[in-house]
């Protein structure tokens, strides 16, 4: 407890020393560019587990469990008036889409020397920091940030902190799916293992009828967290029309991971297949309307011969029918139409009269 004490008290006088330090602002750099931040943040140069006195972008951090681990934060105030600084250890996350964000709890692993920082006008103030890694800790990438808020605006400085242990780099691809409107692929990435990726996504397609085709191959702008799962799409430039195709997905990452999945999508342009319905049924409507009306034409041309055949016929005929005895009813009907028939008819049979008398 009392090494713990003193180790504080110092912190808190080196931020006080360096805040009372002249100014170290070139004059040229001393006004910000127009609508440009007032104040900056950036880790200190020769501070970290790999110091480097360039600059760094970010702050990179490696103990084992339950050791303490320092840096230092450097404050930059280019204005002509004072800024108060407020700062706080925040652990980082993915959002849904694939971003990064930092979570609006403080974390206990980061703790500033002080928490309120006054930086005088073109002046930059050194500002220690602890990260204590808990006896529990994990091993892997534990991606984390220090936040500095100030005047309405709040700006993270990103804190690369690895615990000391086996480490594991592992991927999977789920929930992959065809969204055959926009050609778009929808898939989701998880971290299985416990470093953070910087996922490589290759998309291959295989269609029936338009064959294999790559359409993607690019590294992601995403850096996927340990534990973390993000929702992506990947555009298909020219999906087929009618076809029936899969989409197979592989993602890679460094120390090994890799990743596949895969999906399938049948594309039917059904405008068209309605349009040609339209058309078939027309075709098939209007060859039966044409057969309809040919039958009724047959019909009333049929109708006419026979009732001409019924009717008086030409006397030869009549005749010829008559004298080869096919026709009894022919006969008569002749014998009660013509008279002169009728006699003829009567006298061509005497035989049968008399014997019928």
């Amino acid at each position: 407890m009392l090494t713990r004490t003193i180790r504080s008290a110092v912190l808190t006088a080196a931020v006080l020393l360096c805040s009372a330090a002249p100014a170290l602002v070139p004059a040229s750099a001393a006004e910000p560019a127009a609508g440009g931040p007032g104040w900056t943040a950036a880790p200190a140069s020769g501070g970290g587990s790999r110091p480097s006195a360039d600059g760094r972008p970010y702050f990179y951090l490696e103990g084992a469990p339950g050791t303490v681990l320092e840096d230092t934060l450097a404050l930059t105030n280019p204005g002509k008036k004072s800024v108060t600084v407020r700062l706080r250890g925040a652990e980082a996350e993915n959002t849904a889409s694939g971003g990064s964000a930092l979570r609006t709890t403080d974390t206990t692993w980061i703790t500033p020397a002080a928490r309120t920082v006054k930086v005088p006008a073109r002046t930059s103030a050194r500002v220690p920091f602890s990260v204590t890694v808990p006896a529990t800790a994990e091993p892997g990438d534990h991606p984390a940030a220090i936040v500095a808020a100030s005047g309405g605006r709040e700006t993270g400085v990103r804190v690369q902190l690895r615990v000391s242990g086996p480490t594991l780099s592992a991927l999977t691809v789920e929930d992959v799916r065809v969204d055959k409107g926009p050609g778009l692929i929808h898939y989701t990435l998880v971290n299985r293992g416990n470093t953070a990726l910087t996922p490589h996504l290759e998309v291959r397609t295989d269609g029936l009828i338009s064959g294999d085709h790559h359409i993607a191959g690019r590294t992601l702008p995403v850096e996927l967290l340990p534990g973390h799962r993000v929702r992506l799409t990947v555009k298909w430039p020219h999906p087929p029309v009618l076809d029936s195709a899969a989409v197979h997905l592989a993602v890679t990452a460094g120390g090994g991971a890799r990743g596949t999945g895969s999906a399938s999508a049948v594309f039917v342009p059904w405008w068209r297949v309605a349009g040609l319905a339209g058309l078939v049924l027309a075709g098939t409507g209007g060859w039966f309307a044409v057969r309809r009306r040919r039958a009724r034409g047959t019909g009333a041309g049929t109708g006419a011969g026979t009732g001409t055949g019924a009717g008086p016929g030409p006397y030869p005929s009549d005749n010829s029918r008559n004298s080869s005895g096919d026709s009894t009813e022919n006969s008569g009907s002749t014998r009660s139409t013509d008279s002169t028939d009728s006699t003829e008819s009567t006298d061509s049979e005497p035989a049968t009269a008399g014997a019928a008398t």
